[in-house]
């Protein structure tokens, strides 16, 4: 297969200082696409910190040959998401691929959880997609392409206990990225979720002494890989680690129809109404949530309704 490359094309990565972002960012640049470094060198729990990450990238990329700019901007506010934006707009006259990989953490039990701890995580994950992907989506809609990838996380999917801000952040942006990828199917864009596990500085706390290796370099192919003008997917969700991709989705049961329900209805028929197999998965794009309800409307249909 020939290289796939980026050349010519513009990315940001927020959070792309370090960890995965930083992954993300020296692998799309050795393969020609000039990168807008967002890192504001904030610690984990968001706090200001003396180090710079994202000028030291972009000075990596840059004594390597190839070419970058940083940027410090918070994507924690309408404001600084613009300003990254505008960051590469400046810098390169455009903006091809967006990836949101910035992030923090605050843990802690949901019965005592601080309100404002909910909210800052809140603020970098999911309301930090949006701060870049608002400014960024009606310029790939004049442009007629463009490429979105969103961190996701197991923890969005499955939940964890401790995490709530976390789980509910990484979930919403499963619906942010399906509207994206909605919107901007007729512009050329697409917009997909990673949903990557690695051992970088989020792992701090966490016994990874077991661990097969976990390092980031092994998610980003598929980060850049969804970001390539190649890319066949949109409204999807890729997991990528240790070296295992896969495909993840959202599924139902087949379901049970009746005309008519009671309370006792419904605990006589959960086994069938919970059974499934096999899953009914109705892809985004075009019209996963139009597919959703035909389905419902057929099955009612075919039992006289």
């Amino acid at each position: 297969m020939t290289e796939l490359r980026f050349d010519d094309r513009v990315a940001v990565i927020t959070g792309g200082g370090r960890g995965l972002g930083r992954s993300y960012a020296l692998l799309l640049a050795a393969r020609g696409a000039r990168i807008v470094v967002n890192d504001p060198g904030l610690s984990m729990a968001g706090d200001a910190t003396d180090e710079g990450p994202a000028e030291a990238l972009a000075a990596e990329i840059k004594a390597a040959g190839g070419e970058a700019v940083a940027n410090t901007d918070s994507v924690a506010t309408p404001e600084g998401g613009k300003a990254i934006i505008q960051s590469a707009l400046d810098t390169f006259g455009r903006v091809d691929i967006v990836i949101h990989s910035a992030g923090n953490v605050r843990r802690g039990p949901l019965g005592e959880f601080a309100y404002e701890d909910f909210e800052q995580v809140l603020d970098v994950h999911l309301r930090g997609a949006f701060h870049v992907v608002r400014p960024a989506f009606p310029l790939m809609q004049a442009q007629g392409y463009g490429r979105f990838v969103l961190t996701g996380s197991i923890n969005g999917l499955y939940g964890k206990a401790n995490n709530v801000n976390y789980a509910t952040a990484k979930a919403g942006l499963m619906g942010m990225s399906n509207t994206v990828a909605i919107e901007g199917a007729a512009a050329g864009i697409k917009s997909n979720v990673i949903v990557p596990a690695a051992v970088t500085r989020m792992s701090a706390g966490i016994d990874t002494s077991k661990f097969p290796p976990m390092d980031p370099e092994l998610v980003a192919p598929a980060v850049a890989w969804l970001a390539h003008e190649s890319c066949s997917i949109s409204g999807e969700m890729l997991v990528a680690m240790g070296g295992r991709v896969a495909r993840a989705f959202v599924a139902e049961s087949e379901g049970v129809y009746r005309p008519q329900w009671s309370i006792e209805d419904v605990a006589r028929e959960i086994d069938a109404i919970r059974r499934a197999d096999p899953p009914l998965a109705f892809a985004p794009v075009p019209q996963g949530e139009l597919d959703h309800l035909l389905y419902g409307f057929d099955m009612a249909r075919k039992n006289g309704a």
